[in-house]
């Protein structure tokens, strides 16, 4: 997908505090193996590596967009990478992703296949977006099944693969993992009006319709528009964002 370094970093605040709840997850050891999985530009990976001193850590994503601007963290220790996180390769100490596994289908195998590629005594630490249930989120799909969008999208609707947060534990407690914790945080962002809930969407749930929608793209958002200021009349607004956060350890 063709990220937009620019919108994604409008609400860089809001976004990047999650993953100080995810860093304090993380088992801090030195020397290990890590890899940041969708590291995005960089800053967080750079702050990961901070936090793990005589560690190597490799950021890796899929967007060049956002890897030319990681390019400005890289250092001994530290590096970025193009890649597929669901096609991860290597053995791993630690295995940390901040708001990326959302974007990779089929959680269970998923989840399984990363579990698989940790050392042992390896960990995995992750926190996904679970606010799909959300009005923005549920407005969005309502419209991509309206016409003309409908055609042009060819039917295409994004539906999250993010599992409930019983389904994680029983996931990884299936794959033998130890010290699992799994739980859920809303995070209360108060935004300006409904308009500033289009523009936090634009840079996350609306990119793979981007890409689709083409000379209808600013068509979509003005008809989300109209239906976000409907729901939302407020001024301002209160946005709660859950998201999901896991973490597990593979037996020695």
């Amino acid at each position: 997908m063709p990220w937009n370094p620019e919108q994604y970093h409008k609400f860089q605040s809001e976004r990047s505090a999650p993953f100080d709840d995810l860093l304090k997850m993380v088992m801090l050891r030195q020397g290990l193996k890590v890899v940041d999985l969708g590291c995005g530009t960089g800053e967080l990976t750079s702050r990961l590596a901070d936090a793990l001193p005589g560690s190597t850590v490799v950021g890796l994503d899929n967007s060049p967009q956002m890897l030319e601007k990681a390019k400005l963290y890289q250092r001994p220790g530290l590096s970025f990478e193009m890649g597929d996180q669901a096609h991860l390769q290597g053995t791993w100490d630690l295995i940390f992703s901040n708001a990326a596994l959302q974007w990779s289908e089929d959680h269970p195998k998923l989840v399984g296949r990363l579990y698989s590629q940790l050392a042992p005594g390896g960990q995995i630490t992750v926190q996904v977006p679970s606010n799909h249930t959300h009005i923005s989120h549920l407005l969005i799909q309502e419209t991509a099944r309206e016409e003309p969008f409908h055609s042009v999208l060819q039917g295409f609707v994004r539906v999250s693969p993010v599992l409930a947060i019983e389904d994680y534990a029983q996931l990884l407690f299936d794959l033998g993992a130890e010290k699992i914790v799994v739980f859920e945080k809303v995070f209360v962002h108060i935004l300006e009006n409904s308009d500033a809930v289009l523009e936090w969407v634009s840079g996350t749930a609306l990119v793979p319709y981007f890409e689709r929608l083409g000379g209808e793209k600013e068509h979509f958002l003005a008809i989300l528009r109209k239906k976000l200021q409907s729901v939302m009349p407020n001024q301002p607004v209160l946005y709660p964002f859950k998201r999901t956060f896991f973490s597990a350890q593979k037996p020695d």
